[in-house]
């Protein structure tokens, strides 16, 4: 006979769990994002008015695409001329360095005032996160309706030995960044599905993803689209004191691959060790669930019958694309210079590719376990993940305004120059100098999530600084990829934060932006820390970041 005593006795929680479970609490009692990026627009209206005023201004070197000249040319038999440009200029135009005096301008001026009430719906269809999230999610969102993720993901922990699932998740996730936002989309809902497959917390699953995808963005194994942005306006800020020198896109290739693996065990211990414990036992909630739960009770043979179609429709669509872009100008093809990935339309259909295959895929998955009995099932199931994102798009609404509106006062600029100029003041050897650029540009993404706009202010002061200092150019880009990943899964200004609190909630009814930011905070901080670490120690021993690329000028 049990006694009172008998009861489990929970476990104690330690400081660190403590903190986190406040700032939780924290966060989830202030008012709903959409009011809190209101009153920041409010802030930041009366802080450029008051900035504008007494003249707040900054002058620097920024980087910035060059023109491309183009040759008149006659056609055979006609007296009406055409424009020829060269296919590398034109797809790979020159960047230049400017002297650029920035001031803040104020949103209570005539233009500032017309820009708020003129740009509201420009705003929001120039916001590019909108269009992804929806096109993604056409095909996304159906194939989960249909059980093929679910199914998917019993495959992938069938055939992975459980002590790996989560150091795979995390890995993918650091490679997803070869398609750019892909990742966002797919692999974190992914994790969280895969977790919960195995009877783990869905949220530790969502959060690795999360911190896989964000705070490690600036490396892979593989030369990424961002790699050639900024390996281009590292050569125009080494140009401004060594004209013969440059860096090529494989500068850093040696660095990004130790650092893929580097970080994939950082964050699947973090994961493991510190976030899943936190979360406790899950409990799950909610109709929603059960609804996956009735998917999963799909009879083997249905759902092997359902991959089995889906397996159909997968080599159908690869066999599209190989049509698409495997013969010489091919569709998809770059049309100037042939190349599939350099700035291709192949490259920028990766979204609508993912659309397409999940939809595909998805449908083939519904037909054969027909859990999709028709088309009206198929738009039913569309229709429904269209209807789960109507407050993520007004949420979206919001912050595409105060983006707009805080790029507008130019507030974001002088607070990078501002912080650069100090740093570069600062008398301290190279490698303090290379940490305090790292923390610097940590607390800089803050307000600038974007790899390019910050590195583009960046490069023309640091580069040239460290030259002189003998660090190589190469070194200061490693150190940029550092300082600019961890602080994305925390910051409110990161476009798929809300996306990430709406996946949140549907594992836990009550979470908030506060959520989020606990769980996400100690993976920011020991990827920071340990990233870090990891740098300085690759400096000091003198590792090549890549292939003739060392880590002091020789």
């Amino acid at each position: 006979m049990s006694t009172a005593t008998d009861a489990p006795v929970p476990a104690k929680r330690g400081f660190t769990q403590r903190l986190l479970d406040g700032i939780e609490k924290a966060g989830n009692k202030v008012p709903h994002p959409a009011v809190i990026f209101l009153l920041l627009i409010a802030v930041v209206i009366v802080l450029s008015a008051i900035l504008s005023a007494i003249d707040i201004h900054v002058t620097y070197e920024s980087a910035a695409p060059g023109p491309v000249v183009g040759e008149i040319e006659y056609a055979q038999g006609t007296t009406e001329p055409s424009v020829s440009y060269p296919p590398d200029a034109l797809h790979h135009p020159p960047v230049e360095m400017h002297e650029v005096t920035t001031h803040v301008e104020s949103l209570l001026t005539t233009e500032g005032i017309r820009f708020i009430f003129t740009s509201a719906v420009d705003n929001f269809t120039n916001f590019g996160v909108v269009g992804v999230i929806l096109v993604a999610m056409v095909g996304v969102g159906l194939a989960e309706e249909a059980g093929l993720v679910g199914a998917l993901i019993r495959k992938l922990v069938a055939v992975s030995p459980p002590a790996t699932l989560t150091f795979i998740i995390v890995l993918i996730g650091i490679l997803s960044s070869i398609a750019s936002d892909a990742g966002y989309l797919v692999l974190i809902p992914l994790g969280a599905v895969a977790f919960k497959s195995v009877g783990r917390h869905p949220l530790a699953g969502l959060a690795a993803g999360f911190a896989a995808v964000g705070a490690t963005f600036g490396v892979n194994v593989l030369i990424t689209p961002v790699d050639g942005i900024v390996t281009e306006i590292t050569n125009e800020a080494i140009h401004l004191v060594d004209p013969t020198r440059t860096i090529d896109l494989t500068s850093n290739l040696y660095f990004g691959i130790a650092s893929t693996f580097f970080l994939a065990i950082v964050i699947t211990v973090v994961t493991e060790k510190l976030i899943e414990p936190s979360l406790g036992v899950y409990v799950p909630h909610g109709k929603g669930e059960d609804a996956d739960a009735e998917k999963e009770a799909l009879s083997p043979d249905a759902e092997a019958r359902g991959l089995r179609f889906a397996v159909y429709g997968l080599l159908a669509v690869l066999v599209l694309l190989v049509l698409l872009t495997a013969p010489s100008g091919a569709v998809l093809r770059n049309p100037d210079t042939g190349s599939v990935f350099d700035d291709s339309p192949f490259m920028d259909s990766l979204i609508f590719i993912i659309m397409l295959l999940f939809l595909v895929t998805g449908l083939c998955y519904g037909a054969g376990a027909k859990t999709l009995k028709g088309s009206a099932a198929a738009m039913a199931a569309i229709t429904k993940t269209f209807s789960g994102l109507g407050g993520l798009i007004f949420l979206l609404l919001i912050i595409a305004q105060f983006i707009a509106y805080f790029n507008y006062t130019n507030m974001a600029t002088v607070i990078a120059v501002k912080l650069a100029d100090a740093l570069e003041q600062a008398n301290v050897g190279a490698v303090w100098l290379l940490i305090g650029f790292v923390l610097v540009t940590l607390v800089l993404d803050i307000i600038i999530p974007g790899v390019i706009p910050k590195w583009a202010i960046f490069a023309p002061i640091f580069v040239p600084l460290f030259i002189r200092l003998g660090v190589a150019p190469q070194t200061i880009l490693a150190a940029y990829r550092v300082g600019d990943g961890p602080m994305n899964i925390v910051t409110p200004l990161m476009v798929y934060i809300p996306f990430i609190v709406l996946l949140t909630q549907k594992y836990k009814k009550e979470a908030g932006v506060g959520t989020v930011v606990s769980m996400m905070l100690p993976y920011t901080l020991i990827v920071a820390v340990t990233w870090l670490i990891f740098f300085i120690a690759w400096y000091l021993i003198g590792i090549p970041l890549g292939p003739g690329a060392p880590v002091q000028l020789h």
